[in-house]
Order: C-alpha cells, then structure tokens, then sequence
C-alpha cells in the first residue's frame, strides 16, 4: 500500500485526497519507483479543474513529473535497475500514470538518470523546464547567435531555463512577466530586457529591446489575445510557438498587417515521447548542467500532506520565480 493523491469530483484544491491504495507490479516495458519528490505544474491544477488538454477519469490521480528511486522492473526492460535514482519526465497521460504518491508505475521509457550528487527535490525541477526548451529552439526551431528570443510568462519555471538556454546559444532573451516586482530577479537571471505586460505597450516595448528590428522567435507561455500583439513584434520570417495557455482564453489567428511569422504550437511530449529526440535534449541539459550554464530554480518546497496548499499555491499570481516542488514526507 501507498499513499496516493486523487480527486473524485472536479474543483479547487479542497477535493484533493490522500487514499492509501494498493501499487500493482510493472508490466513489460514498465517500472515501479519509489517516488521522493514530484515536481507541480498547472497543468496538474488545470487537470484537476476539467480545463486540460484531457479530461481525467475520476477518481483521478494527477502527475507526470518527479524524482525517485527504481523500486522493480517489469519484462523486457534492460536500462534500468532497482537502485537506480531516477527522474520521470512527461511522456503519458496523467489518467494512465499519475505520480502523485508514495511509489508509482510509469513507463521505462519516461525516465533518465539523474546525475551524480543531484537530489530529488532538483531532479523533479529540472527535467520538464528544460526539455521543453530544448524541443522548441533546437528541435522546432534553430536557434541563432544573436536573435531576440522573447519570452513570455518568463518567471515560471520553463521561463527561466529559457532565459539560460537562450543565453546558452548565443541569443538575446527578452523576458514578459505581468509583475513588476519579478522584474529584478528576471534581470538577475540573465534576460537582457524585461517587459511588464500591462504596465509597456508590448509591441512598442519589444521593438525598442530589439532595436527596431523585432523578435526573431517568441516562446509564448500564454497564448489567448496576447499572440497578435506578439506576432506585430516580430520580424519577417520569425516564429511564433504557443506552449502553454495560462491566460485561458482562445488563441485567436492573427489579422491585418504584420511581418510574414509563422505560427506553431509545441507540447513536450513531442520530445519525451519519441526516444531518440528525448536522449538528445537528456544530452543537452546534461551538458549545460555541467558547464553550470544551466541552474534549475526551485521556489518552494511543499511536504506531501499540504498538497492543497501547494495547488493553490501553484494557481496564484502572487508566486515566487521558480518550481515549486511536493517532497513525500515519509521519505
């Protein structure tokens, strides 16, 4: 048995429960970990809601992301072994696999070593952020030496690998954030520029941080409205890629007059579910890991019985830059 985080009815925090259930052993191609820290994304609490991408099949667990330790493997899988520490990245339906508990099967083709010496609150940090990153500018786009790359939403946890990752190939990161109290901390975490959506005229602002030429790319965490004013910023022959929808409304397609941009969109899963793609972007973190170009921020760190707290934390608009991470109490 394992305590495991569900929900029965669709809501606020408050309809999170912690169940004690039986954990099945690993079928082919599957392993069982012990979970010691699971990392939180909103796309959990928009799962929780009824306004993800999939409906959940209540009862629901939630989850895709953490850290732990290889517990047993099912047939067929060769890579792993028990005693490995592990992390688990997005590479399923949280219907199929939730993470969100003690111990956990998901598939042996979802997770990659955690390096030597990184603990389990970090390797449930680093994994989604970074990976994401990767599959949109080196993946979907080419990244080159000196584009404004313009970051939308930059103070969450994608946000600010992708300043590092932007910073890493030779670009200029100009950072978006709707609070003009995360402008210092963004600034300090290496964009160039930070805009305060709200507070600039955002076209103007971006054309001035680029020097009247426009974003080459923009990696835009909200979608909604926001992406015609975005798409006016560009220079010809930019692109676009909408990788989140945190402003919760309709992505319209932009027009009237503007630079000739194309439009995308991008899930992570384009590069956690196919494994070749995912052992590229594990070679790449792992190796900006190493130069310490890359430093994964966790922001607070929540113990396994607040869950309700850190869901609700996760939702507010008053939250720090960063991850913020469940760390399974018993452990």
């Amino acid at each position: 048995m394992a305590r495991t985080i569900r929900f029965h009815e669709l809501g606020g925090p408050e309809v999170l429960r912690i169940e004690e259930l039986p954990v099945r052993s690993p079928d082919a191609g599957e392993v069982r970990i012990r979970v010691d820290a699971i990392g939180l994304n909103r796309a959990e609490v928009n799962f929780r809601r009824g306004t993800y991408l999939e409906q959940p099949v209540l009862p629901a667990g939630l989850g895709s992301e953490c850290a732990g330790e290889v517990l047993e493997v099912g047939p067929g899988v060769e890579r792993w072994a028990p005693g490995d520490a592990v992390s688990v990245v997005p590479a399923f339906s949280q219907n199929d696999y939730p993470v969100y508990a003690e111990e956990a099967v998901v598939p042996a083709s979802a997770l990659v070593a955690r390096p030597p010496g990184m603990d389990a609150i970090t390797g449930a940090a680093i994994w989604m952020p970074y990976v994401t990153v990767y599959g949109m500018v080196c993946e979907t786009v080419r990244v080159r030496p000196g584009d404004h790359v313009v970051i939308t939403a930059a103070s969450n946890s994608i946000g600010l690998a992708a300043i590092q990752v932007v910073r890493h190939l030779g670009a200029v990161p100009i950072a978006t954030t709707p609070a003009a109290a995360q402008r210092r901390a963004l600034l300090d975490g290496g964009a160039e520029a930070v805009i305060v959506t709200g507070e600039d005229d955002l076209v103007a602002a971006i054309r001035d941080a680029t020097g009247g030429r426009g974003a080459a790319l923009v990696l835009d965490a909200e979608g909604g409205p926001q992406v015609e004013q975005l798409v006016r910023a560009c220079a010809d022959d930019a692109t676009v890629i909408v990788h989140g929808g945190l402003s919760g409304q309709p992505t319209p397609l932009p027009a009237g007059n503007y630079a000739a941009v194309w439009l995308r969109r991008f899930h992570v899963v384009a590069i956690t579910g196919d494994p070749g793609a995912l052992r590229r972007a594990e070679h790449f973190v792992r190796a900006g890991l190493a130069t310490g170009g890359f430093t994964p921020t966790v922001d607070r760190v929540f113990d396994f019985d607040d869950v309700a707290a850190a869901h609700a934390y996760v939702d507010s608009p008053d939250r720090a830059p960063g991850k913020p991470v469940l760390r399974v109490s018993s452990r």
